[in-house]
């Protein structure tokens, strides 16, 4: 299983990215695996999309990569400040952080500080 970052999904969903090409490389690379996303990594990833009035096509290729959606339990707040308090990465990025620490998956990003961390903590990233 692999935990998507918003640079990831961001990039599949537009051409003009400068990491348009590795993110689906990644992903049709990796077509056998489940994809997770955290729900604040879904969010962040529907700005673009909802502000250029394209939500409707963002959700119509989301939903045929098959993700499935991790939500956000009882205790994350608790682990989400640990995670930052250790790591000084922003919110969103700590929630991905944590998706792939609590499901065991790899960790797909173009964040270079993002999977720094992650390495760091033992996780698997997956590039392109």
């Amino acid at each position: 299983m692999i935990v998507l970052d918003a640079s990831v999904l961001i990039a599949y969903l537009n051409p003009q990215d400068q990491h348009d090409a590795s993110a689906h490389s990644i992903l049709y690379r990796s077509v056998s695996d489940e994809f997770l996303v955290s729900v604040v990594t879904m969010a962040e990833v529907l700005v673009g999309p909802t502000r250029s009035q394209r939500l409707d096509r963002a959700h119509t290729v989301l939903h045929e990569l098959g993700l499935s959606t991790i939500g956000i339990d009882a205790s994350a707040p608790t682990e989400l400040a640990r995670i930052q308090a250790e790591t000084n990465l922003k919110l969103p990025d700590c929630c991905v952080l944590l998706a792939a620490e609590q499901t065991g998956g790899r960790l797909a990003t173009f964040d270079a500080r993002l999977a720094d961390v992650a390495r760091r903590r033992g996780l698997e990233v997956v590039t392109d």
